[in-house]
């Protein structure tokens, strides 16, 4: 039987269970059966929802581009975002991915009117007043290498804080950075809308 977990992966924690340069690594955190290894990947400066599994097939379905699986990110950035650069960021901006310049395709951007609740990032964001910054939300249908730091830099305004809180209808409710829930494989798979092998 496979087994299927939800994670809120900590700030400056690696999205694999080794480390060969003395990073924390999600072992440090999740305590989870052999075989059992992250659905895609965080950036280690970046926080939030991972999906860990030894279920080939959802890492399969999940990762193919032909799916386009809604991904949900909650981004500080430096400065307070123009209603132009969410325009510019909602209908794509050319970012270098390995070398090659690649366009965004459309996405969804709103700005926060309020700060979200969200945990104390360790260690803080340093604060700065004569600075403002401001929190969006931008939910994309394809995941390139750093690409929500790239866009945000690309119009103006750097990602201070990254947290990717959706993946489809799974969310970061209630859970805290470290923390764990086990999923079965039914609720999991309704929840990303994948339909089930026969």
């Amino acid at each position: 039987m496979n087994k299927y977990f939800i994670v809120h992966k900590p700030f400056n924690v690696l999205s694999q269970f080794s480390s060969t340069d003395g990073k924390k690594t999600l072992k440090d955190f999740f305590d989870v059966p052999l075989n059992v290894y992250p659905v895609g990947r965080l950036d280690y400066d970046s926080e939030g929802l991972l999906i860990l599994t030894d279920d080939k097939k959802l890492n399969q379905n999940l990762l193919d581009p032909l799916h386009e699986h809604e991904r949900e990110y909650w981004v500080q950035v430096d400065g307070n975002i123009s209603e132009d650069a969410m325009d510019e960021l909602q209908n794509g901006v050319p970012i270098n991915i390995n070398g090659k310049m690649y366009r965004t395709k459309k996405c969804v951007v709103k700005k926060f009117n309020d700060s979200p609740k969200v945990s104390e990032r360790n260690p803080p964001i340093r604060f700065r007043k004569s600075i403002p910054e401001s929190w969006v939300k931008i939910i994309l249908r394809e995941g390139k290498n750093r690409q929500v730091r790239k866009m945000t830099a690309a119009v103006g305004f750097p990602t201070l804080r990254l947290i990717r809180y959706r993946i489809e209808k799974i969310t970061l409710e209630h859970l805290h950075p470290g923390e764990m829930k086990t999923i079965s494989k039914a609720e999991l798979y309704n929840l990303l809308e994948i339909k089930k092998e026969k």
